[in-house]
């Protein structure tokens, strides 16, 4: 979007492979969309000869070696933005490092997210001339939608509320377990407190679960419509689809994400942070750099029982003047992230400029 706005005269192809992001692949707005196709020499030759890029952009870490030596073989750049490397990742195995090096080492620039990824991206081939430190786009991404979001919104006017309220987001069962075992001593805590909940997987089946629950706990809970359609008065509201989860962590106090539980690890921590809300997390944030910045900035807390969480959550629910604190640390952590999206147009702009 950003490059877009600076050269409108640009065309764009968005590409993806996990069936995942086909419906997210629709609203980016790109001239072209669909799927990378499988990485064999006469796929990559066929693709580049029906898009003729000026430049290719690979995004994170995945690369197609054969794709890349393809495009390298016609003179076309390629580019990874957003590049990172965790020091637990399979990248930095002997054999996957025997794959991909050549691919890595073709790259003809590479915007790192931070000199630590950088470096270890230097081991596995990418060379060092060719790397700088541009900073991690999802950082503008959430900050904007945090400033930009409209609380006059229906979702947004209808649930505010003065109650202290915990926002979870994006979770998983084996996260539920322990915030619904913590949740009895929280609300015995700060009796005020309401929890709205989106479960990653909002399935009938698991919404009722959650539903259920709350029900026997003799708390009022509702499934999002029901909740609009009443306010803010119920004690737990379940949001019974996706997509709106960005715009519901303006609503928290607090905000806990999921993931932490599960073994497929833990989500985005960083859009709650944009809205000023200390966050909460499971034992399982290891692989995530943006924990780690918040955990040492103080803005989020790690717990790894019901017991942990319960305490946590009652110290900030219970004390506006903590966890305003808190919240401002997180939200710190994404200002101090901003301006990756700027560097990454210029070191694309470069590219074409070569060409």
């Amino acid at each position: 979007q950003a490059l877009r706005a600076a050269d409108p005269a640009l065309q764009f192809a968005y590409t993806f492979y996990s069936p995942s992001a086909e419906q997210f692949a629709e609203s980016v707005g790109a001239d072209i969309c669909d799927y990378l196709p499988f990485d064999g020499a006469r796929e990559a030759d066929a693709l580049l000869d029906a898009l003729r890029p000026s430049v290719l952009v690979f995004v994170k870490l995945d690369v197609w070696p054969l794709l890349v030596a393809r495009a390298r073989a016609r003179h076309i750049p390629v580019a990874l933005l957003s590049a990172t490397l965790a020091p637990e990742s399979s990248r930095l195995g002997a054999a996957s490092r025997a794959l991909t090096r050549d691919a890595y080492a073709a790259l003809a620039a590479v915007g790192a997210i931070d000199q630590e990824h950088a470096t270890r991206l230097e081991s596995i081939g990418v060379r060092a001339n060719v790397t700088r430190v541009t900073g991690d786009t999802r950082f503008d991404q959430v900050w904007q939608r945090a400033t930009e979001v409209d609380r006059s919104s229906t979702v947004l006017s209808r649930l505010a509320a003065a109650r202290p309220t915990l926002v979870a987001g994006s979770t998983w069962p084996a996260d539920e377990a322990v915030l619904f075992g913590a949740w009895n001593a929280v609300r015995a805590a700060v009796p005020t407190a309401r929890l709205i909940i989106a479960p990653h997987e909002p399935t009938p089946e698991h919404v009722e679960s959650i539903v259920q629950w709350g029900k026997k706990l003799g708390l009022k809970t509702l499934t999002l419509d029901s909740a609009l359609s009443e306010g803010a008065h119920a004690d737990v509201t379940v949001v019974d689809q996706t997509g709106i989860l960005g715009e519901l962590y303006a609503l928290a106090d607090v905000a806990f994400v999921g993931g932490g539980f599960h073994d497929a690890g833990l989500h985005s921590v960083i859009e709650p942070a944009a809205f000023g809300a200390p966050v909460l997390f499971g034992r399982n944030h290891h692989m995530s750099r943006e924990a780690g910045l918040l955990l040492a900035a103080h803005g989020a807390k790690s717990a790894r029982t019901s017991a942990e969480l319960a305490i946590a959550l009652c110290l900030w629910l219970g004390d506006p003047a903590r966890r305003e604190a808190a919240g401002a640390k997180a939200k710190a952590v994404v200002q101090h992230g901003l301006g990756a999206t700027q560097r990454s147009v210029e070191l694309v702009r470069e590219l074409l400029d070569a060409r």
